[in-house]
């Protein structure tokens, strides 16, 4: 039984790994995959060949000796809805934050940073571009800062072959910036809402790593010929009607202070974050229902900036992706598989303490699951990291590994999200990213790991 549910696991990661090869949207194998686990599992449960622990350790198990079936048998669907529980706060928290970005590209918010982008030196305009991509990917998120970033820069500069030189940098600036912030990256969203990293702590430790995982491979890039010289721009002649609205800088100055203010409520109420990022999408669709894109807009018209319009932009298919990956994380996290000084364990916990005795260095192990980051999707890495250690709140376990997964994926194109975005945006070649740019984010992955290393040693 506990090899089934291995082999199911498995089979849907290598499925999800290789979606471009089987023109499968990754969310199919990640709902079988999880469907089929938990049904293996309740099927071997009832059955009495395997038994299940929940997260204070008490562990269910119907072959109990002096035990009721019924009780046994609730205990495991608790397990089922406590994990269903926490992978829905995560799931309402993204729904949350994705509406209110598609609110402000609906108003074409987006297109007020092209203000911004005014520089000819390509080094110049590396700079520029890089430095919005890590601001914007801490206040949004990296996968939204990049396909805006790549957006505006089509627009301005002509040559396919630099166009994927500054894309790809991007995408190393946009998984740096996002590592920092408790709403920039789904794993970082993931560690906060779980209670493993505070948003200040998180902000306070991981925030310099991340300047010089992003600055080190933006200097060093500025030494190499696509960044020499000046860019040849393309002309851009704005046309307000179409490029800007009444309601553009409202609802972006709205939008981007609604997102910002979700680590604000948890602070001032304790209450959950997901809880914050629903108080903020009202005060954002509340304003977009009063405010005016264009004079006398009729009803009709209306209706092509609502949010009911942006709800239907929203990618659903990552959501559901998101919900099999960690309902199936959460199976592995409550089967049974072997004992610890005496005590059961999960099989996720067991796992953490085989790799602890091989590699007793977590450092060393973080590290590694930063670049394995790059192979394999960073969700379920982190996912699985937080059912198989114990750590307190805000230790620097945490820490490290929300560094760690969030810029290792920067190592390939096919790493991150920001990464596959880019890569089908400019159709950036993956031998190409290898060869040219993963050596850079490389640099800069090992540099902050470095500087962690040192802050953990003589601040912690």
């Amino acid at each position: 039984m506990i090899t089934f549910l291995l082999v199911v696991f498995v089979l849907g990661y290598v499925s999800i790994t290789l979606e471009h090869s089987l023109h499968l949207d990754k969310a199919v194998p990640a709902l079988l995959m999880a469907t089929l686990m938990w049904a293996i599992l309740a099927f071997g449960f009832n059955e009495g060949w395997v038994s299940v622990i929940n997260q204070y350790g008490e562990v269910f198990d119907v072959l109990k000796s002096n035990s009721d079936i019924e009780t046994e048998q609730y205990g495991f669907k608790k397990i089922l809805m406590h994990h269903f529980s926490k992978t829905g706060e995560i799931l309402f928290f993204l729904i949350g934050a994705m509406t209110i970005v598609e609110i402000i590209d609906l108003h074409r918010g987006f297109g007020i940073i092209k203000k911004f982008i005014k520089a000819k030196n390509k080094k110049h305009l590396l700079w520029t571009l890089g430095i919005l991509a890590f601001i914007l990917s801490a206040i949004i998120d990296n996968l939204t800062a990049i396909i805006i970033l790549v957006a505006l820069l089509r627009k301005i500069l002509v040559r396919r072959k630099y166009r994927i030189w500054y894309a790809s940098m991007m995408i190393i600036a946009a998984n740096a910036g996002g590592a920092w912030s408790p709403i920039g990256d789904v794993t970082t969203t993931m560690l906060w809402i779980g209670d493993k990293v505070s948003a200040i702590g998180l902000t306070e430790y991981v925030v310099l790593p991340s300047i010089v995982c992003f600055i080190v491979p933006f200097f060093i890039a500025t030494k190499l010929k696509p960044f020499r010289g000046y860019a040849m721009r393309k002309e851009m002649i704005i046309d307000e009607d179409a490029e800007r609205l009444l309601s553009s800088r409202t609802m972006l100055i709205v939008g981007l202070l609604g997102i910002a203010f979700v680590p604000v409520f948890k602070v001032i109420t304790g209450l959950p974050p997901y809880l914050g990022m629903m108080f903020s999408l009202a005060m954002v669709w509340l304003v977009s229902e009063y405010v005016k894109p264009e004079k006398n807009i009729s009803r009709k018209d209306k209706f092509r900036y609502s949010t009911h319009k942006a709800l239907s932009k929203i990618e659903f298919s990552s959501i559901l992706f998101f919900l099999g990956i960690l309902l199936a994380v959460g199976a592995l996290e409550s089967l049974v598989i072997g004992e610890i000084d005496g005590q059961a364990v999960g099989s996720l916990r067991y796992a953490a303490e085989s790799v602890s005795n091989a590699i007793p260095s977590m450092d060393i192990v973080i590290i590694l699951l930063g670049m394995m980051s790059s192979v394999l999707d960073n969700v379920p890495l982190v996912a699985a990291s937080m059912g198989m250690y114990d750590f307190p709140s805000d230790s620097p376990i945490w820490h490290f590994i929300a560094y760690s997964a969030g810029t290792g994926g920067s190592l390939l194109v096919i790493g991150s999200a920001a990464g596959v975005a880019a890569m089908g945006m400019e159709k950036i070649d993956f031998i190409w990213y290898l060869k040219k740019v993963s050596w850079l984010a490389f640099l800069g992955f090992i540099a902050g790991c470095g500087l962690f290393v040192f802050i953990e040693a003589f601040f912690y």
